[in-house]
């Protein structure tokens, strides 16, 4: 419906945490307060849209057993509890996103429980119906994930344990559908990182992408590459300078092909950053907060939506309660060559939510479109006017 959703951890007219819709423009409703009871308690996670139009989600706490809900909210607000978690087989405390699978099922993790009270990964529908598919050793599989998980297009689950494998930094594993894990690196605390918080990314390379909170370099965390088959290259370490510190977000990756994300500290004034980098690992620092109007210290990933980058920061706003902000990334540049009495303007391949227009007075109000800026593709305009402007808009 173009609106975004999100959760806060506390707050709501109970203090237990809310669930909130918000336009682009900033226009922010409250749609559901949780109580602490069955419906759970201290959302940390965020939401999923499944193939039903409805948010899925997970709080830590509540529920019957008070180890942690899966819930069901539509749209306009009504809110279902599907699933209080018990501390057994099936886990306690979920803080990750869900995400929906190719055949229909939510999986995901907890952070606690299973049959040795190191975490699970369980699969559920959407009517509740609950599978827990492993149990977390704290051995080579790792331990206490606290991250979602992400479905290649190989069909498989990829994720990441906080901690455990064979150096008790944490791993990256690989699970099918149906439950059978194999882990694929085991962090060292070198230069790769340590204590992975967050969940992977497949980029449109095929290769997965990942944050780590600690290790790297210079302890300040790291951004790493690893392929399906577990071939993995350590890409940048933070400096706890502007560049930041201490990573706990996935990445997404943009049109541009460029990978974006936040730390939750570091940065110009020590309240977090955004960052751009390559999938070579080029790092560049875009915003660091300063913990006024803007927040502080960003927790989540971003979103993106028509080019530009949505979040939220735990702290700072004029409340100092967090806040959701917007980051526009660069338009996408044009490219104009005379040939004759013709100009050929060709723009970037991923640029195919823009439209092309034109206008003979750059500072016009009203710019004339042409045509829509379909990838891959060019447009030659008759030269019939002697100064004529051309832009890519975002309708």
């Amino acid at each position: 419906d173009g609106n975004l959703y999100g959760t806060t951890y506390e707050g709501g007219t109970n203090g237990y945490g809310a669930i909130f819709r918000i336009t682009a423009s900033g226009a922010l409703t409250p749609l559901y307060s949780f109580t602490g009871g069955n419906d759970g308690a201290h959302p940390y996670g965020g939401l999923v849209q499944a193939s039903d139009g409805n948010l899925y989600g997970t709080t830590e706490d509540g529920g019957t057993n008070g180890d942690g809900v899966v819930f069901r909210i539509a749209t306009n607000g009504p809110l279902t509890p599907l699933y209080s978690f018990t501390g057994g087989h099936d886990g306690a405390n979920p803080r990750g996103d869900l995400v929906q699978a190719n055949d229909g099922n939510l999986y995901g993790t907890t952070e606690n429980g299973g049959a040795n009270f190191d975490g699970t990964v369980f699969r559920i529908a959407t009517n509740g119906a609950l599978t827990p598919l492993h149990s977390f050793t704290y051995g080579r599989d790792g331990g206490f994930p606290e991250a979602g998980l992400a479905q290649a297009n190989d069909g498989n689950l990829y994720g990441t344990t906080s901690e455990g494998g064979t150096n008790g930094y944490g791993v990256v594993f690989r699970m099918t559908t149906n439950g059978a894990l194999a882990p694929l690196y085991s962090f060292t605390n070198g230069n790769a990182g340590a204590y992975p918080d967050a969940a992977l990314l497949q980029a449109v390379d095929g290769n997965l992408y990942g944050t780590t909170e600690d290790g790297g370099t210079n302890n300040y965390g790291a951004i790493f590459r690893i392929t399906t088959n577990g071939l993995l290259t350590p890409l940048y370490s933070f400096t706890d300078g502007h560049d930041g510190a201490f990573p706990e977000s996935a990445l997404v990756q943009a049109p541009d092909g460029n990978l974006y994300g936040t730390t939750y500290e570091g940065g110009t004034n020590g309240y977090g950053v955004v960052f751009g980098t390559t999938t070579n690992g080029i790092l560049t620092p875009l915003y660091s907060f300063t913990a006024g109007r803007d927040g502080a210290d960003p927790l989540a990933g971003l979103a993106l939506a028509d080019g530009i980058l949505y979040g939220t920061a735990a702290g700072g706003g004029s409340s100092h309660d967090g806040t959701v902000f917007a980051f526009a990334l660069a338009p996408p540049a044009l490219n104009i060559l005379s040939e004759g009495q013709q100009f050929v303007v060709s723009w970037p391949a991923w640029a195919n939510n823009y439209v092309l227009q034109s206008a003979t007075n750059l500072l016009s109000p009203s710019w004339t479109t042409i045509t829509n800026a379909a990838p891959g593709t060019t447009y030659t305009v008759t030269n019939s006017v002697p100064v004529q402007y051309f832009r890519l808009a975002n309708p």
